[in-house]
Order: structure tokens, then sequence, then C-alpha cells
């Protein structure tokens, strides 16, 4: 998976927006209003901060060389993964799926009716 097709998946997802809070470099994904991924331009390979549960946060950096503790981020609630760097599609997928669903599960009900 490339940065814009990683992009293309983030927004397809219901509600979700994009922004450069941070600067014209970093891609950041939100839905209502809290951030699910961020993606640094800047980099090569690409990078992805991706929100994670702690626990399967651990696995996956054992299981992926290319996912390590979340870059200026919570590292115990953040992954950063690399961006086609042979991380299978599929995980990849699931991982921004696990960040999204994390998020809007810890929306509060009125901002999720809003949705």
């Amino acid at each position: 998976m490339d940065v814009e097709s990683f992009r293309e998946y983030c927004l397809n997802k219901p509600h979700v927006t994009e922004g450069t809070p941070f600067g014209e470099d970093v891609l950041v994904f939100k839905v209502g209003g809290k951030m699910f991924a961020l993606v640094s331009l800047d980099e090569f390979p690409a990078t992805a901060n991706l929100k994670c549960d702690p626990d399967l946060a651990l696995e996956l950096r054992d299981r992926y060389e290319q996912v390590r503790p979340g870059y200026h981020m919570n590292k115990k609630h953040w992954n950063t993964v690399e961006i086609g760097s042979g991380l299978p599609e599929s995980e990849l997928r699931k991982m921004i799926d696990h960040s999204y669903d994390l998020v809007v599960r810890s929306l509060s009900k009125a901002v999720r009716t809003k949705l």
C-alpha cells in the first residue's frame, strides 16, 4: 500500500475528515473530531501513526519489524507503521480499521448520534 492508497482507504470510512494541523507534511485523519491516523509525508518509507489497543500494539510490534511504538505519541496506545515496506496490505487495512473503530467507540453517545 502506498500513501495515496492509505489516504483513500481512510477517507472512504464514514464521517472521516482530513487536515494538516501540524503542517503540510503530516496528514491527519479524524472521525468525530478525534484523530485515528496521522501520515508523515516527509519520511521514506512513509509512516503512519495508528491508535491501537495496548495489548495488540505489543503483539503487532513483536510480529512485524515495520511496526514500532508511536513516534511523538503515547507509545502505549499508538503504533508507528511503515507504509509500503513489506507489511501485508491486508494487515495494514486491519490496523486502520482497528484504529478507526477504537476512536468511534470512544466518542460520546451524543457525537456518535450526530454521525
